[in-house]
Protein backbone atom coordinates (compact mmCIF):
# COMPACT_ATOMS: atom_id res chain seq x y z
CA UNK A 1 0.00 0.00 0.00
CA UNK A 2 1.91 3.03 -1.29
CA UNK A 3 0.87 6.29 0.41
CA UNK A 4 1.88 9.90 -0.28
CA UNK A 5 1.90 11.99 2.92
CA UNK A 6 1.70 15.80 2.76
CA UNK A 7 2.17 18.20 5.69
CA UNK A 8 2.14 21.96 4.97
CA UNK A 9 0.48 23.44 8.05
CA UNK A 10 3.64 25.12 9.39
CA UNK A 11 7.02 26.51 8.31
CA UNK A 12 7.97 22.91 7.53
CA UNK A 13 7.02 21.88 3.99
CA UNK A 14 7.11 18.10 4.36
CA UNK A 15 6.43 15.18 2.01
CA UNK A 16 6.87 11.47 2.65
CA UNK A 17 6.22 8.21 0.83
CA UNK A 18 5.47 5.05 2.75
CA UNK A 19 4.69 1.45 1.94
CA UNK A 20 2.13 0.80 4.63
CA UNK A 21 3.84 1.89 7.84
CA UNK A 22 7.37 1.71 6.37
CA UNK A 23 8.91 5.07 5.48
CA UNK A 24 10.44 4.94 1.99
CA UNK A 25 11.45 8.56 1.46
CA UNK A 26 11.16 11.94 3.19
CA UNK A 27 11.68 15.42 1.73
CA UNK A 28 11.19 18.42 3.99
CA UNK A 29 12.51 21.88 4.69
CA UNK A 30 11.78 24.43 7.42
CA UNK A 31 11.63 27.97 6.04
CA UNK A 32 10.74 31.20 7.79
CA UNK A 33 9.16 32.37 4.54
CA UNK A 34 6.67 29.49 4.18
CA UNK A 35 7.81 28.06 0.84
CA UNK A 36 4.98 25.54 0.34
CA UNK A 37 3.85 27.09 -2.94
CA UNK A 38 7.40 26.93 -4.29
CA UNK A 39 8.52 23.60 -2.84
CA UNK A 40 5.59 21.22 -2.44
CA UNK A 41 5.38 19.75 -5.93
CA UNK A 42 9.16 19.57 -6.24
CA UNK A 43 9.28 17.66 -2.94
CA UNK A 44 6.54 15.30 -4.17
CA UNK A 45 8.58 14.60 -7.30
CA UNK A 46 11.76 14.03 -5.30
CA UNK A 47 10.00 11.77 -2.80
CA UNK A 48 8.53 9.64 -5.59
CA UNK A 49 11.95 9.35 -7.22
CA UNK A 50 13.54 8.49 -3.89
CA UNK A 51 10.95 5.79 -3.26
CA UNK A 52 11.40 4.56 -6.86
CA UNK A 53 7.70 4.74 -7.67
CA UNK A 54 5.43 6.92 -9.83
CA UNK A 55 2.21 8.77 -9.08
CA UNK A 56 0.29 5.94 -10.69
CA UNK A 57 1.67 3.53 -8.07
CA UNK A 58 0.01 5.42 -5.21
CA UNK A 59 -2.90 3.83 -3.37
CA UNK A 60 -3.85 6.73 -1.07
CA UNK A 61 -3.03 10.30 -0.08
CA UNK A 62 -2.52 11.37 3.52
CA UNK A 63 -2.73 15.00 4.64
CA UNK A 64 -1.93 16.93 7.79
CA UNK A 65 -5.23 18.80 8.00
CA UNK A 66 -4.23 21.52 10.48
CA UNK A 67 -4.56 23.65 12.47
CA UNK A 68 -1.82 25.97 11.30
CA UNK A 69 -0.98 28.37 8.50
CA UNK A 70 -4.12 29.21 6.53
CA UNK A 71 -2.23 29.55 3.24
CA UNK A 72 -0.11 26.46 3.87
CA UNK A 73 -3.19 24.38 4.61
CA UNK A 74 -4.95 25.56 1.46
CA UNK A 75 -1.94 24.65 -0.67
CA UNK A 76 -1.59 21.21 0.89
CA UNK A 77 -5.29 20.43 0.71
CA UNK A 78 -5.62 21.59 -2.90
CA UNK A 79 -2.71 19.40 -3.96
CA UNK A 80 -3.94 16.38 -2.01
CA UNK A 81 -7.45 16.68 -3.43
CA UNK A 82 -6.06 17.12 -6.94
CA UNK A 83 -4.03 13.92 -6.65
CA UNK A 84 -7.03 12.04 -5.27
CA UNK A 85 -9.34 13.22 -8.06
CA UNK A 86 -6.79 12.56 -10.79
CA UNK A 87 -5.73 9.14 -9.54
CA UNK A 88 -9.11 8.08 -8.14
CA UNK A 89 -7.62 7.16 -4.77
CA UNK A 90 -8.82 7.89 -1.21
CA UNK A 91 -7.85 10.79 1.04
CA UNK A 92 -7.04 10.42 4.74
CA UNK A 93 -6.53 13.41 7.03
CA UNK A 94 -4.77 13.66 10.40
CA UNK A 95 -4.71 16.48 12.94
CA UNK A 96 -1.33 18.19 12.45
CA UNK A 97 -0.77 18.45 16.21
CA UNK A 98 -0.68 14.64 16.33
CA UNK A 99 2.38 14.60 14.08
CA UNK A 100 4.42 16.44 16.74
CA UNK A 101 4.14 14.05 19.69
CA UNK A 102 5.58 10.74 18.45
CA UNK A 103 9.24 11.49 19.32
CA UNK A 104 8.23 12.13 22.96
CA UNK A 105 5.93 9.19 23.66
CA UNK A 106 6.96 6.83 26.47
CA UNK A 107 9.76 9.15 27.55
CA UNK A 108 8.42 9.66 31.05
CA UNK A 109 6.17 12.65 30.34
CA UNK A 110 2.70 12.83 31.85
CA UNK A 111 1.57 15.15 29.08
CA UNK A 112 2.87 16.26 25.69
CA UNK A 113 1.48 19.63 24.60
CA UNK A 114 2.16 20.77 21.01
CA UNK A 115 2.04 24.53 20.52
CA UNK A 116 1.82 25.87 16.97
CA UNK A 117 2.63 29.57 16.84
CA UNK A 118 -0.27 31.77 15.76
CA UNK A 119 -0.49 35.56 16.00
CA UNK A 120 1.02 37.53 18.87
CA UNK A 121 0.70 35.45 22.07
CA UNK A 122 -1.75 32.97 20.57
CA UNK A 123 -1.06 29.30 19.88
CA UNK A 124 -2.94 26.31 18.52
CA UNK A 125 -2.72 23.49 21.02
CA UNK A 126 -4.08 20.26 22.48
CA UNK A 127 -2.97 18.00 25.32
CA UNK A 128 -1.83 14.42 24.71
CA UNK A 129 -1.21 11.59 27.15
CA UNK A 130 2.55 10.97 27.38
CA UNK A 131 2.19 7.18 27.21
CA UNK A 132 -0.74 6.36 24.96
CA UNK A 133 -0.57 9.45 22.76
CA UNK A 134 -4.33 9.84 23.20
CA UNK A 135 -5.64 13.37 22.78
CA UNK A 136 -7.13 14.34 26.14
CA UNK A 137 -8.40 17.84 25.27
CA UNK A 138 -9.93 19.34 22.16
CA UNK A 139 -7.76 21.34 19.77
CA UNK A 140 -8.08 25.05 20.53
CA UNK A 141 -6.65 28.49 19.85
CA UNK A 142 -5.28 29.74 23.17
CA UNK A 143 -3.88 33.11 24.21
CA UNK A 144 -0.92 32.54 26.52
CA UNK A 145 -0.35 34.37 29.78
CA UNK A 146 1.59 33.63 32.95
CA UNK A 147 -1.18 31.48 34.40
CA UNK A 148 -1.74 29.30 31.33
CA UNK A 149 -1.46 25.55 32.01
CA UNK A 150 -0.78 26.33 35.69
CA UNK A 151 -3.03 23.43 36.70
CA UNK A 152 -0.29 21.08 35.48
CA UNK A 153 2.26 22.31 38.03
CA UNK A 154 3.94 19.22 39.51
CA UNK A 155 3.32 17.06 36.45
CA UNK A 156 6.12 16.21 34.05
CA UNK A 157 5.10 17.91 30.83
CA UNK A 158 6.80 19.04 27.66
CA UNK A 159 5.71 21.82 25.33
CA UNK A 160 6.79 21.20 21.74
CA UNK A 161 6.58 23.26 18.56
CA UNK A 162 7.51 26.76 17.48
CA UNK A 163 4.99 28.17 19.96
CA UNK A 164 7.01 26.69 22.83
CA UNK A 165 9.53 29.52 22.52
CA UNK A 166 7.14 32.25 23.62
CA UNK A 167 5.54 29.87 26.13
CA UNK A 168 8.89 29.37 27.84
CA UNK A 169 9.26 33.12 28.27
CA UNK A 170 6.05 33.58 30.27
CA UNK A 171 4.81 30.27 31.72
CA UNK A 172 5.44 29.68 35.40
CA UNK A 173 5.55 25.88 35.58
CA UNK A 174 8.63 24.56 37.34
CA UNK A 175 8.20 20.98 36.05
CA UNK A 176 7.82 21.89 32.36
CA UNK A 177 10.28 21.28 29.54
CA UNK A 178 10.29 23.00 26.15
CA UNK A 179 11.39 22.04 22.63
CA UNK A 180 10.77 24.70 19.99
CA UNK A 181 12.58 22.80 17.20
CA UNK A 182 9.65 20.48 16.49
CA UNK A 183 7.33 21.07 13.52
CA UNK A 184 4.52 18.96 12.05
CA UNK A 185 6.14 16.39 9.75
CA UNK A 186 4.86 14.03 7.07
CA UNK A 187 6.92 11.15 8.49
CA UNK A 188 4.76 11.23 11.62
CA UNK A 189 1.55 11.04 9.59
CA UNK A 190 2.32 7.44 8.70
CA UNK A 191 1.25 5.56 11.84
CA UNK A 192 -2.02 7.43 12.32
CA UNK A 193 -2.79 7.21 8.60
CA UNK A 194 -2.38 3.43 8.63
CA UNK A 195 -4.75 3.22 11.60
CA UNK A 196 -7.33 5.25 9.70
CA UNK A 197 -6.75 3.22 6.55
CA UNK A 198 -7.45 -0.04 8.39
CA UNK A 199 -10.70 1.47 9.72
CA UNK A 200 -11.55 2.91 6.27
CA UNK A 201 -11.87 6.40 7.74
CA UNK A 202 -11.69 8.19 4.40
CA UNK A 203 -12.50 11.84 3.74
CA UNK A 204 -15.08 13.00 1.22
CA UNK A 205 -12.68 14.50 -1.30
CA UNK A 206 -15.28 16.76 -2.90
CA UNK A 207 -16.26 18.45 0.37
CA UNK A 208 -13.09 18.16 2.44
CA UNK A 209 -11.79 21.37 4.03
CA UNK A 210 -8.68 21.74 6.21
CA UNK A 211 -9.03 22.30 9.95
CA UNK A 212 -8.45 26.06 9.88
CA UNK A 213 -9.73 26.52 13.46
CA UNK A 214 -9.92 30.29 12.81
CA UNK A 215 -11.01 32.42 9.88
CA UNK A 216 -8.33 33.85 7.63
CA UNK A 217 -6.94 37.17 8.81
CA UNK A 218 -5.21 39.06 6.03
CA UNK A 219 -2.94 42.06 6.35
CA UNK A 220 -4.31 45.23 4.81
CA UNK A 221 -1.86 47.10 2.65
CA UNK A 222 -1.49 50.81 3.22
CA UNK A 223 -2.74 53.01 0.43
CA UNK A 224 0.07 54.73 -1.40
CA UNK A 225 0.07 58.45 -0.88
Amino acid sequence: MKILHIETSSKNCSVAISDGDELLCLCEEVSENYKQSESLHTFVQWALEGAKITLQDLDAISLGKGPGSYTGLRIGASSAKGFCFGLQIPLLAVNSLETMIEPFLNKGYDLIIPLIDARRMEVYCANFDGKSGEMVTVTEAKILDGSSFQKFEGKKIIFVGDGAKKAKEILEISTAEYDDTIFPSAKYLIKKTCDKLNKKEFEDVAYFEPFYLKDFQGVKKKKSE
